[in-house]
């Protein structure tokens, strides 16, 4: 696998792994020198100056790379409708970033139905801005339809895969994956939340070594993204150096 990306959402340091980042420079600097990503979530709740994102980028290896949220006002305010204004502002914000900047991530309402049209043009206005890889995270039942799916095909947008997951299709990856739909080509992003308890709850060895396992049979040319969210009780550093680990 040329291109695994492991990460936690934020770089939070639990004081229990510490050890494991040891070394010089703030927080993230020491993060950046263990794992290879990081998810931004600020940003779903709030504008960051493009000099804050530069400051981010400048605190990391050349390797890294960072997947960023886009704002609630985009996907849970507005509904991915009338976004030009929006989109621009954040896009000009994360420009920051540079060449760090991997994925966009649109993470979308539950109460967020599946509606052709207004999809269609938001992922457009957005392939228009932005030449990167982009996934979505739906959690409405009506994205694991067909028709949702050949649509996310089309616009190249990959379909995050969750845990745990609101719908059995929501496990899996889908979406854009490739010009020959095996992941080859693409990017594979997936977003483990904590389980039983969201946010909280660590995953045990043996989820971990099943997912590994996974991992290794996805093609070479897949860009496969492992986002740990279960930040609350500081679980998802343990767990990425964990799956890092077994890899």
């Amino acid at each position: 696998m040329t291109d695994l990306r492991i990460g936690t959402a934020g770089w939070s340091i639990p004081r229990a792994v510490a050890g494991r980042f040891e070394g010089e420079g703030s927080h993230l600097a020491r993060y950046a020198r263990v794992l290879n990503c990081a998810e931004i979530n600020t940003s779903f709740y709030r504008s960051h100056k493009p000099e804050v994102y530069a400051r981010w980028a400048a605190q990391t290896p050349p390797g890294f790379r960072f997947a960023i949220k886009l704002p609630r006002e985009i996907t849970h305010e507005r509904r991915l409708r009338a976004a030009r204004l929006a989109l621009e502002r954040f896009m000009s914000e994360v420009s920051g970033l540079g060449d760090r900047l991997g994925v966009l991530l649109v993470q979308l309402p539950p109460s967020l139905i599946f509606e052709a049209r207004p999809v269609r043009n938001f992922f457009g206005l957005l392939g228009s801005m932005f030449d990167g890889a982009v996934v979505c995270e739906p959690r409405h039942g009506s994205w694991f339809e067909a028709p949702a799916e050949r649509l996310l095909v089309k616009m190249r947008v990959g379909r995050v895969a969750a845990d745990p997951a609101r719908h059995a299709a929501a496990a899996v990856p889908g979406g854009w994956m490739g010009p020959a739909g095996d992941g080859a080509g693409a990017v594979v992003y997936q977003r483990w939340h904590g389980s039983p308890r969201t946010y909280y709850s660590a995953y045990e060895a043996d989820w971990l070594q099943a997912r590994a396992l996974e991992l290794q049979r996805w093609p070479a040319a897949a860009a496969c993204w492992c986002i740990f969210d279960n930040t609350a009780s500081g679980a998802a550093a343990s767990n990425a150096l964990s799956l890092r680990a077994l890899l």
